[in-house]
């Protein structure tokens, strides 16, 4: 699959999957896409690529896909071995937004990264951004605001909440660092 039409064919996947039985969900996705198209100037020819992933990146939660309970690695083999989606759509999936932390709290780490290796970290950085910049309902929030809502939505001592917490440093550093590079193209002469 080429980079042109990704984006036509991840939104109807993505709706047909979320819309229906997890509707906020479905919000939360098209909130991150958005996200997406508000950094393509950084992303240069991965753009929709990324918008794609982005609308995409949580399809592993539809009941339809659910095997391990693990979102990302969830979604992400529907998408290779079901969709045939682009392969670097399907890694951004499965490592979304330091899903390696959460992998190995499940003791699924090795099993994820032998699977899917990890995608450019200028993208991984980006995907991460759309989706803690973004709150459970699709609007634009900050990520310490996001971190601390999904620790409160699944509780500080459950296995989301630790993981979460883990996360926050890295998941902050991925926010300086697009915004380090949104903050580089805006200088750049046109």
């Amino acid at each position: 699959m080429s980079a042109t039409g990704l984006t036509e064919w991840a939104y109807p996947l993505a709706e047909s999957l979320l819309a229906e039985p997890l509707p906020r969900r479905w919000k939360h996705c098209l909130g991150v896409a958005e996200r997406a198209r508000t950094i393509a100037s950084i992303l240069g020819g991965d753009a929709e690529r990324m918008e794609a992933a982005a609308v995409l990146h949580d399809i592993g939660y539809s009941p339809d896909l659910a095997k391990t309970g693990f979102h990302p690695l969830d979604g992400a083999r529907y998408l290779r071995d079901t969709a045939g989606a682009d392969a670097r759509i399907v890694r951004l999936v499965a490592h979304h937004s330091c899903a390696w932390m959460e992998a190995e709290a499940r003791g699924l780490r090795e099993e994820l990264e032998s699977e899917f290796p990890r995608e450019d970290p200028h993208l991984m950085d980006a995907l991460c951004y759309c989706d803690m910049n973004t709150t459970p309902d699709g609007a634009p929030t900050n990520p310490v605001d996001r971190v601390n809502e999904i620790a409160g939505r699944y509780g500080a001592d459950s296995l989301i909440g630790m993981f979460i917490r883990r996360a926050e440093p890295e998941i902050l550093a991925c926010t300086a660092r697009v915004l380090q590079r949104l903050a580089v193209a805006e200088r750049q002469p046109m």
